[in-house]
């Protein structure tokens, strides 16, 4: 009983069958408004109902850590997926807000899990858009790291400012720095600050970049040759580009 709990559970979660692509959806849009409650935070913790939510919120997300343990294969695995511990410290920062507040940034990681789940290659797949999703992914990685970097500004040199003045300064000042146009209106103190607009820009720049790549460059299936390990191919590729071998990539025959 309990091992076909687990195996339905596994499907669920990783499976891309209808009933498992339904499941995601539904957790996808669970996500998506616990990233908005994360979002809007700043203008919400002055609420009378901000805590009551925070630790549902922090109550759902121990749930899903417990049922992802239950379910890998072995607790090593669990262990070093790097989206296990960056829950484990979103759930700090939720039961603990006044002590870890400095982490309340890495709250944004959620969206990046969004993008890294079979949720989203299946829903492209069944659409007929496969060659998007690269671009999405890449999408979803400047999404992410302007929202980290926004919550990260604010915690340390915005959140002591009344209002919501602060998480828009915040806002403000990554998007003029990740795009560089650095109006110079708003600047961060001292040489800490300066180290935190050096390493947005260079590290924005480089995600711009790749969206681009992205973009711009042939749609590429993933598919490991069985000679040479070599995972990227063109759509069409009869042979590996590498090592000549015969390739027999699976066709929708779309």
């Amino acid at each position: 009983m309990k091992e076909n709990l687990r195996h339905t559970l596994r499907r669920l979660y990783a499976g891309e069958t209808l009933s498992a692509i339904r499941f995601q959806a539904a957790l996808a849009c669970i996500d998506l408004a616990i990233i908005a409650f994360f979002i809007f935070g700043p203008y919400l913790r002055t609420g009378e109902n901000y805590l009551v939510l925070d630790y549902m919120i922090a109550a759902w997300i121990a749930l899903e850590l417990l049922v992802k343990a239950a379910i890998a294969r072995r607790p090593r695995d669990w262990l070093l997926r790097s989206m296990t511990w960056v829950d484990l410290i979103i759930l700090g920062t939720l039961l603990f807000p006044n002590l870890l507040y400095n982490f309340a940034f890495l709250r944004a990681m959620r969206i990046w899990a969004i993008g890294q789940s079979p949720l989203l290659k299946a829903g492209l797949r069944k659409i007929g858009q496969s060659e998007l999703t690269d671009v999405i992914r890449a999408s979803i990685n400047v999404v992410v790291f302007l929202f980290m970097t926004t919550g990260f500004v604010y915690t340390f040199f915005f959140y002591r400012q009344d209002g919501t003045d602060g998480f828009v300064d915040a806002l403000y000042f990554t998007v003029a720095t990740v795009t560089t146009t650095g109006f110079g209106d708003i600047i961060l103190p001292g040489t800490f600050g300066k180290l935190t607009a050096i390493v947005t820009m260079i590290v924005g720049i480089s995600l711009f970049v790749r969206l681009a790549q992205a973009v711009v460059r042939p749609f590429k299936v993933t598919f490991r040759c069985p000679n040479c390990g070599l995972y990227r191919h063109d759509a069409d590729a009869v042979h590996c580009k590498a090592c000549g071998n015969i390739l027999k990539i699976p066709d929708d025959g779309e």
